[in-house]
């Protein structure tokens, strides 16, 4: 058993519950405050491209927890869409053409060029659940173990990749590990009282209805 084969399915396991406590959380909860609607839709597209990019590759700890995520990302989306009232197909759009384009880049250019064009949905993903963490007026919604291993899945990816050596897991989980990095402090720093920036609307958990009450605790 060698250290590649270790490390590459340790980051695949991380990856395949990463998204299960925001699950779970939003199961029970029905609270999507704090949680980017458009983060979530690109991760959609980005377990579809990273999981036709497993196949190309060869490289089953690349596409199964893809596949596993796919799931996941498919069912957080059918509860945000429900508790928000918004049709399933339309939120489900953004992120099947993202898989598109990224399986066709994977195709037509190879590894090291996918995984540069990867870094694009990847820090749209990541931003967008920066920009709700930064702007909403309470983050409940958000699930503080997938944030850990979201940050923990692009680091581990991030030694496979120079392990193997394949670039285009490099490129995209390095930049991407920054991101996550700064979205599990920024929680960290609304949990010790700081205050949202700019706010918008709070989300009534389970009924979906728009409030302008801005003070709740964080």
């Amino acid at each position: 058993m060698t250290l590649i084969f270790v490390v590459g399915w340790a980051a695949a396991l991380i990856g395949i519950v990463s998204g299960l406590p925001q699950l779970a959380r939003l199961f029970r909860t029905r609270d999507v405050n704090g949680l980017s609607l458009f983060g979530w839709q690109i991760l959609l597209g980005l377990n579809l491209g990273w999981m036709s990019h497993g196949f190309l590759v060869g490289q089953v700890n690349l596409w199964v927890p893809n596949l596993i995520g796919l799931i996941t990302t498919g069912s957080v989306l059918f509860l945000m869409a429900s508790v928000l009232k918004l049709n399933l197909f339309r939120v489900a759009i953004p992120g099947l053409i993202t898989g598109a384009l990224m399986a066709i880049a994977d195709l037509a250019f190879g590894s090291a060029i996918f995984g540069t064009l990867a870094i694009i949905p990847a820090i749209l993903v990541n931003i967008g659940q920066s920009v709700e963490l930064v702007r909403a007026p309470v983050v409940h919604g958000v699930s503080v173990a997938t944030l850990i291993a979201g940050f923990a899945t692009q680091l581990s990816w991030t030694w496979w990749g120079i392990l193997v050596p394949e670039p285009g897991t490099i490129i995209a989980a390095s930049v991407t590990g920054l991101i996550t990095g700064f979205n599990l402090l920024w929680w960290v720093l609304r949990k010790l009282g700081l205050r949202a920036f700019w706010p918008h609307a709070v989300v009534v958990p389970g009924t979906g209805e728009i409030v302008e009450d801005l003070s709740l605790p964080a």
